[in-house]
């Protein structure tokens, strides 16, 4: 059953590491979360990674904090170096958790990538999707937990 709106935003512990990050986030107070599963191997993934990293650097002054949480679909998506690859290539700056025993995937119910986790302010789930339909919405309701006008 998927994670239902409202439920507080569980850890992150289970990443077997971190890339751009000492260790596992701490949390943030007061802080939106994205939080974002994605795979090296996942096509929709690469399409609308540009586009996810132009949210994050869009609102992070208003307050939105992300974090990618790598999910390998295949044996060999679980490569550190194809990782740290798609890092440097979609110029990816959050914190990379190596979710390689899908111990966060499991935390948050979720199986697919990409997903998307928007929690506000005071930590709790506010918007969930995956796959590019589900992206569309992504930064309407990042703008709606930052409480910004929408977008015309």
């Amino acid at each position: 059953m998927p994670m239902r709106l409202g439920t507080p935003m569980p850890g992150l512990d289970g990443a077997i590491g971190w890339l751009n990050s000492e260790g596992e986030p701490k949390a943030e107070p007061a802080k939106a979360t994205l939080i974002h599963f994605w795979a090296v191997s996942c096509h929709i993934c690469h399409e609308t990674m540009n586009d996810l990293m132009c949210i994050r650097n869009k609102y992070e002054k208003d307050g939105l904090r992300t974090i990618a949480i790598h999910m390998p679909r295949y044996e060999s998506d679980a490569s550190e170096e194809k990782v740290q690859e798609d890092i440097n290539t979609y110029h990816i700056t959050q914190p990379v958790g190596l979710d390689h025993m899908l111990k966060v995937a499991e935390s948050f119910q979720n199986e697919y990538v990409p997903a998307f986790f928007l929690f506000d302010q005071e930590g709790n789930l506010k918007y969930r999707a995956a796959g590019d339909k589900g992206f569309l919405k992504v930064e309407p309701k990042v703008r709606e937990v930052l409480g910004l006008p929408a977008e015309e």
